[in-house]
C-alpha cells in the first residue's frame, strides 16, 4: 500500500514530496544556469559542472522521476502534467514514455528471455545476455540509450490512453524545441553538453544494472538488489531499497526503511542480494 498521510489540497501522498519537487525544479534551474554562465567560466569549471549534470541525470531518473511514476506527487492532474513536462525538458526525454517503459520493467522484473528470445521487461539485464546470464555491465551501460524504440513505446501508451500518448509526444517536441533554441543561442554550449548528456543516461543504465545483478527473476521478494548506504539513500530518495521497492512498487519512498524492517526475515530466508556501495558504484563490489 502507498503511504497516504492526508497532506492537504496540494500533495497526493505526503508533505515530504515537496523535497523531490523542489529538487526537480532546481535541477532545471541548474541546467539554465550552466547555459547562462558557460561563456564566462573557464573550461575546467564547465567540465566540472558538466560532470555534475551527468551524475544528476541518473540521480533524477532514479530518484525524483522514478518516485513520481509510482506515486505522482500532486492531487491535481494538471500539476502532475506540468511536473512531467519539467522533468522531460530537464533531461531531454519524455517522462511519459519513461513511465511506460518503467511499468513494463515492473511487469517483467528483469525477466530472462523466453523461447523466442524476448523479455517482458525492455530494461531486463538478461535481454541481450547469453546462456541465461546477464549482459556485460559495460555493454548494457553504454548501449541501452540507443535501444529504446519510441514508436513501440508510443503504441504501448496509446493502447491504454491515447491522450497520454499524445502528451508524451508533446514532451518530446518541447524537449527538441528547447535543444534547437539552445543551438541558435549558443551552439558551442550545446555541442559541449552532448557527451555529458549521454554520460548521464549511461550512468542511469549502470545504476539499473546493479539494481538487478544477482537478483532472482523467479522470486518476487528477491527481484531487486538493495543497498542500505545511509548517504546513498538520503541523496537518492531511498532508491537503495530496491528489493523492497520491487516487492511493493507503490510503497511511498519515505516508508521504505519501515518496509525493510517488516520483511527483513523473509528477505534473509530468500537470499536477497545486498551490496555495500550505491548501485551506481556497484562495480566496486567484490565479485
Amino acid at each position: 500500500m502507498a503511504a497516504k498521510n492526508k497532506p492537504g489540497f496540494l500533495f497526493a501522498y505526503s508533505y515530504w514530496d515537496v523535497i523531490p519537487v523542489v529538487f526537480g525544479i532546481l535541477h532545471f534551474a541548474y541546467l539554465i544556469g550552466m547555459f547562462l554562465w558557460f561563456d564566462r567560466l573557464p573550461w575546467y569549471a564547465n567540465v566540472l559542472l558538466g560532470l555534475v549534470y551527468a551524475v544528476s541525470i541518473s540521480w533524477n531518473i532514479n530518484g525524483i522521476s522514478h518516485n513520481f511514476i509510482h506515486n505522482p506527487y500532486f492531487k491535481s492532474e494538471f500539476l502532475n502534467r506540468i511536473f512531467s513536462l519539467l522533468e522531460s525538458v530537464t533531461m531531454v526525454f519524455s517522462q511519459t514514455f519513461y513511465d511506460a517503459v518503467h511499468k513494463r520493467h515492473h511487469i517483467g522484473n528483469s525477466d530472462r528471455p523466453d523461447a523466442n528470445g524476448n523479455t517482458i521487461d525492455w530494461l531486463s539485464i538478461y535481454r541481450y545476455g547469453s546462456n541465461g546470464e546477464p549482459e556485460n555491465v559495460w555493454a548494457y551501460t553504454f548501449k541501452s540509450y540507443f535501444r529504446d524504440d519510441p514508436a513501440e513505446i508510443y503504441r504501448e501508451i496509446k493502447k491504454r490512453n491515447p491522450g497520454l500518448a499524445r502528451f508524451g509526444v508533446f514532451e518530446i517536441l518541447c524537449s527538441v524545441l528547447l535543444v534547437l533554441v539552445g543551438f541558435v543561442l549558443n551552439w558551442k554550449f550545446m555541442l559541449f553538453m552532448v557527451p555529458f548528456y549521454y554520460l548521464g543516461h549511461c550512468l542511469s543504465s549502470l545504476n539499473g544494472w546493479y539494481e538487478h545483478w544477482r537478483g532472482n527473476p523467479d522470486l518476487p521478494i528477491a527481484w531487486g538488489v538493495s543497498s542500505y548506504s545511509k548517504l546513498y539513500n538520503l541523496i537518492w530518495f531511498n532508491n537503495g531499497y530496491h528489493a523492497e521497492h520491487h516487492y511493493r512498487p507503490k510503497h511511498h519512498w519515505t516508508k521504505m526503511h519501515e518496509l525493510h524492517l517488516q520483511i527483513a526475515d523473509k528477505q534473509k530466508e530468500a537470499g536477497v542480494h545486498v551490496i555495500t556501495w550505491s548501485h551506481g558504484l556497484g562495480f566496486l563490489q567484490p565479485k
